[in-house]
């Protein structure tokens, strides 16, 4: 249980995450492939390959980390934490003044600050195949759709990325005005990508240059 004589202590509950399984699959996909390749120019290649091969591993790893596996949405009562590529931003929900979409979904705060939701992806395919089915459904005077084993209550089907910023917005106006929702946001950034990044840049950077 939180600390009641610490208002900013860690809540009890976890948090509701929200990720990208596209964009996860995506990048493991692109750490085998790499680890494939750069592994074999290592133990094969001659002169300087080996080394242009780690210092474009110690480069392309973490910036495929960063934007594939690397984002994810955290959401509790208290506050959303969006962790992007190079930064972890922490707001509470009553510094947000709004959760927009349109071809990226991103959050607002009250002092005019902007963030992408890099973990929760705009598909428009997703959105026209959902507004297609609605049409169908409306035009045969089925509520499921076509789809007898949905509920025909159940609320309009949407892509899961408006359905996640819509879990959001209500969870947002619901807790702005709680006592633990108060503060400022924090930003941090990912030095932990950006080091090993920046070092196999300025690595490969030397070693082309000396070629």
């Amino acid at each position: 249980m939180s600390d009641p004589q610490n208002p900013v202590a860690e809540p009890a509950y976890k948090d509701r995450v929200f990720r990208s399984p596209a964009g996860i699959a995506g990048g493991v996909l692109l750490l085998a492939l790499g680890a494939w390749l750069g592994v074999d120019a290592v133990l094969r290649g001659e002169g300087r390959t080996p080394w242009l091969a780690l210092a474009g591993l110690l480069l392309a790893v973490p910036l495929v980390v960063a934007y594939t596996v690397r984002p994810a949405v955290y959401a509790n009562d208290d506050r959303l934490r969006v962790r992007n590529p190079f930064r972890t931003i922490t707001l509470p929900w009553a510094s947000i003044a709004t959760l927009r979409s349109g071809y990226s979904n991103e959050v607002l705060t009250r002092a005019g600050a902007k963030y992408q939701l890099w973990a929760i992806p705009v598909s428009l395919r997703g959105r026209k195949k959902a507004a297609r089915r609605q049409s169908q459904a409306a035009a045969s005077g089925d509520p499921t759709g076509g789809r007898p084993f949905l509920d025909p209550h159940a609320p309009p089907s949407r892509s899961s990325g408006d359905q996640a910023m819509d879990e959001l917005r209500e969870l947002a106006e619901r807790q702005e005005t709680a006592e633990s929702t108060q503060g400022e946001p924090v930003v941090r950034w990912a030095y932990e990508v950006l080091a090993p990044a920046a070092a196999g840049a300025v690595l490969l950077a030397v070693l082309l240059a000396v070629t």
